[in-house]
């Protein structure tokens, strides 16, 4: 093994072992979930003072409640990239809301039944459900595609944490690596996917797009690199080697797994991720 290489597989060890930090466990402070706090601040001294009943109060905090799932889940929606934990935290959030709107469509039809309130607002609370069952299936897919991201990089540091032990043939069986001009450009990735859009018909398959908050959570700089969710070994995946080598694209290919998880096999284009440093541009 060369001392390149070596210096590659220790940097990635230290990447490993490094301390990660901690997912930040707070509910984004939105302007509705201020106005929605404040309302229930309101609700809280006129009940005290036995100016409203207790129930307006409670449907305060359950208002706010619900304002701060819809913060979670708009900062998915809109953000560029969410943690493991903020993902979880996102289907969680997600699913909550269903049921709140689930009960409200129950008790739309009590009172629907009882004469109490018109059958549009049945249907508009209806409605309302299909919307919020939405968004539960977009946020456990996307939860997914986190957690793709988190095998990858997990499988990525574990072989080169390993490689300085291993003698070329063992590493070869874990991962193949092919320095290329040393780059990846824009250019290059323009290339790689318009041909494999030409040999597959279909768009390249990606799960980390340059950087990402999976990637940094875990001391991973991945700017300027992409992993795509292909074994090494199968037909597209082998197509992709090939038409990296053949472009002098530099690549590693892992061709790892974590047992009883997921697969962590991939194609990381680019070359090795380097150790992040916060506020480095």
């Amino acid at each position: 093994m060369t001392l390149r290489f070596l210096g590659i597989a220790v940097a990635f060890a230290a990447i490993l072992t490094a301390q990660k930090p901690t997912s930040a466990d707070f509910i984004l402070e939105d302007p509705s979930v201020l106005r929605a706090r404040m309302e229930v601040d309101k609700y809280r001294i006129l009940v005290e003072n036995g100016t409203v009943p207790r129930a307006r109060l409670e449907k305060a905090e359950q208002d706010l409640l619900d304002k701060q799932d819809e913060a979670l889940i708009t900062r998915a929606l809109y953000g560029k990239d969410v943690t493991t934990e903020q993902a979880a935290e996102t289907v969680a959030a997600a699913e909550r809301r269903l049921a709140r709107r689930k009960k409200v469509v129950e008790e739309d039809t009590k009172e629907v039944a009882a004469g109490i309130i018109a059958l549009q607002d049945l249907n508009t609370a209806k409605d309302d459900v299909d919307r919020a069952q939405k968004d539960v299936d977009w946020a456990v897919a996307r939860g997914k595609l986190v957690k793709q991201v988190e095998f990858m990089a997990a499988a990525e540091a574990d072989i080169m944490a390993q490689l300085s032990s291993m003698s070329p043939l063992e590493a070869r069986k874990l991962m193949e690596h092919y320095d290329g001009k040393g780059t990846f450009t824009a250019a290059d990735r323009q290339r790689v996917e318009s041909a494999f859009l030409l040999r597959f018909h279909h768009a390249l398959p990606v799960s980390a797009d340059g950087g990402s908050a999976v990637h940094r959570s875990m001391g991973f700089d991945h700017r300027g690199r992409v992993d795509v969710p292909v074994n090494p070994d199968s037909p597209d995946g082998v197509w992709l080697r090939h038409f990296l080598t053949a472009n002098r694209i530099p690549f590693f290919a892992f061709r790892t797994a974590i047992a009883h998880k997921a697969t962590g096999a991939h194609v990381h284009m680019g070359p090795a991720s380097t150790r992040w440093v916060p506020g480095k541009s």
